[in-house]
């Protein structure tokens, strides 16, 4: 049973993956036997009734008739689950904890349904695709839930690495280091170390996990043939985050908007948006499949792309119609502790950001691809005159001009074609089947309804 000490410890850490705030009882019992379900499906955790989301105790007031009736909701679960239900006094005000274990029984049913957490919300199954997904991974604890057998809390675990942590999410000296992990869940009752615990905190991750890394490749020119940097970015999963980051950052153009002088730092203008970045790098830290030991997360960085993959495709409790619109952790600890950073947000919102931030500055959308590795390719920017100027030695000036026409429209018929180069139709169409042959030039759809596409591939 918890006592008030450390019932005030997780009011002050907030909500998370292990802890739901209720600031009254809601009309609805069975809203706090929902989260029960979904807590025993998961890691287990601690609901505080008479608190609200601004971790300020507020006191509640519960009856004999309100108690059993939430105690009698609870009963509802089946299998059987055994909570600890208790009114605790803190500062003069009473308030309801409800203690629930991590179910050795899973799946947990509530009115038919299965309930699961999900970084810092409570999910309800509604899809034969969710609960087949569900059903396969019962048996088979989360990689971040398991216990790392060879790691202990004083050999590996960094101090600084913690300090980053509370400063990031804002837990400066709310607590101590070790009620702070028993109050995230973040080791075992004996006091083990969990997987997700190793990869966040851990002064040296890949001793235990070697592939749980970033692998950051630049390549010269659209394929693999030519590497020009290859970097292995290794720490905790933050600074691998923080690492990819600045790499990516030496690797592509970035200009620079001084804001009104006054001292205010310049902007740093990607071009591709960084926040395109952010999500995707730390979308694929928190969904890789840490089990499979063969893969590592990659950043390839090409003269027209970069492609962004991570081991494991689109977790089968989310169905493709869904993509982009919801999300399932196959790491809920490791979601849950990039929430608390803030570095994620509502789950299943990041691919709308990704898609929105590219349109919003006028490049080609994000291209999606969740078939054994998830990939997530963001094309570059265009340059037409820098890369046109590589070839103007190797190429008619009528080619040249063609492929200039090309740009600047890419739906331009072959008759407008003939007006502005100055040249027979036949003479377009064999310049044309030249640039094809060579591979800078394609016709994408049908003659009437298609469009032209240059292929920006170095002489």
């Amino acid at each position: 049973m918890l006592n008030p000490t450390e019932i005030k410890s997780i009011i002050a850490s907030g909500e998370g993956y292990n802890a739901e705030f209720k600031v009254s009882i809601p009309s609805k019992i069975k809203e706090i036997t929902e989260e029960v379900c979904a807590f025993a499906n998961a890691s287990g955790g601690v609901v505080l009734i008479g608190v609200d989301d601004a971790n300020t105790i507020k006191g509640i007031t519960i009856d004999n008739a309100k108690r059993s009736a939430i105690q009698n909701s609870i009963n509802e679960i089946s299998p059987v689950l055994k909570c600890d239900f208790n009114i605790v006094e803190l500062d003069g005000k009473d308030i309801a904890v409800i203690e629930v274990p991590s179910g050795q029984n899973k799946p947990y049913v509530l009115s038919g349904a299965i309930y699961v957490r999900q970084g810092p919300n409570s999910q309800k199954l509604t899809t034969v695709e969710e609960m087949r997904d569900f059903f396969q991974q019962a048996d088979k604890i989360y990689f971040d839930d398991a216990i790392c057998k060879e790691a202990n809390i004083e050999n590996d675990i960094a101090k600084e690495n913690i300090n980053t942590f509370r400063f990031e999410a804002g837990l400066v000296n709310a607590t101590s280091d070790e009620q702070l992990f028993t109050n995230l869940k973040l080791i075992t009752n004996d006091g083990q170390l969990k997987n997700g615990t190793v990869l966040f905190f851990g002064s040296n991750p890949e001793k235990f996990f070697d592939k749980a890394v970033i692998r950051c490749v630049a390549f010269d020119g659209t394929d693999k043939r030519y590497i020009v940097d290859d970097k292995i970015m290794t720490g905790t999963l933050y600074q691998q985050y923080q690492k990819s980051m600045i790499w990516l950052k030496s690797k592509l153009n970035v200009r620079y908007d001084i804001e009104g002088e006054g001292g205010k730092p310049r902007k740093e203008l990607w071009e591709i948006p960084e926040i395109a970045f952010k999500e995707t790098i730390i979308n694929s830290l928190a969904h890789r499949d840490y089990y499979d030991k063969g893969a590592r997360i990659t950043i390839e960085v090409f003269n027209d792309r970069v492609e962004i993959s991570n081991p494991g495709g689109l977790v089968s409790a989310v169905p493709k119609s869904e993509f982009g619109k919801r999300s399932a952790s196959r790491n809920p600890l490791i979601f849950g502790l990039f929430e608390r950073m803030r570095l994620v947000e509502q789950i299943g919102s990041g691919i709308t950001r990704i898609r929105d931030v590219m349109n919003d500055e006028g490049l080609t959308p994000p291209e999606f691809n969740t078939d054994g590795m998830f990939t997530v390719t963001l094309r570059r920017p265009f340059d037409f005159e820098k890369w046109v100027e590589k070839w103007v030695d190797k190429l008619t000036d009528n080619r040249v001009k063609i492929l200039r026409e090309v740009h600047n429209n890419h739906k331009v018929t072959k008759k407008e074609l003939e007006q502005t180069v100055g040249i027979s139709a036949s003479a377009i169409d064999n310049n044309i089947d030249f640039l094809k042959d060579l591979g800078l030039l394609s016709r994408e759809g049908s003659d009437k309804g298609g469009y032209w596409k240059i292929i920006p591939i170095l002489p």
